[in-house]
């Protein structure tokens, strides 16, 4: 799950890495942004994680996010901050802007930080509504992460669809079979 913002004038006050702000600012924010600002969510699924790894498929949903974004502004970006220290060039066919990298972008840049919420309180939404089909792995909790609760669930359970093969305790079982 990826997230593309362009801030609104002005920009929503106290934005953040959506790691470090409470659930309920988050949601604040995040309908702040969406009420004012212009975003889009690009995503990768399951079976693509599995069939080019997690890295790559992160660049693809990069790759998307701004494109979808691009599409709805009818517009091109002059550059694309990118969390982290790696930018899709090169690494995704599509991508096809100027990008610049930014290590800990999430936490200094506000339109990384709006990018962040977005994608993150996206996710959260879906791994609530899986959670109603798959209520054993607490998704509505742990959002899918590997916590001591999905891992047992795991050993209990078994390994649903919505599960990457390549994710080790997984694959672990997946082998067990």
């Amino acid at each position: 799950m990826a997230a593309a913002v362009v801030l609104c004038d002005p920009a929503p006050q106290g934005l953040a890495d959506s790691k470090v702000l409470s659930a309920k600012r988050r949601a604040m924010l995040e309908a702040e942004i969406m009420a004012g600002c212009r975003w889009a969510v690009g995503e990768a699924d399951v079976e693509t994680i599995d069939r080019i790894n997690i890295f790559q498929a992160t660049m693809l949903a990069m790759t998307r996010a701004v494109a979808a974004l691009c599409a709805e502004l009818g517009a091109h970006p002059d550059e694309v901050l990118i969390d982290g220290n790696m930018t899709p060039h090169g690494r995704c066919a599509e991508w096809t802007w100027p990008a610049r990298p930014i290590v800990g972008g999430d936490a200094i840049e506000p339109c990384i930080s709006a990018a962040s919420i977005i994608a993150k309180e996206h996710r959260d939404r879906l791994m609530r509504k899986h959670a109603c089909d798959h209520p054993h792995y607490g998704w509505e909790r742990n959002a899918g992460y590997g916590t001591r609760q999905h891992l047992d669930a795991l050993q209990r359970h078994g390994v649903t669809p919505l599960h990457r093969r390549s994710f080790a305790p997984v694959a672990q079982l997946v082998l067990a079979i």
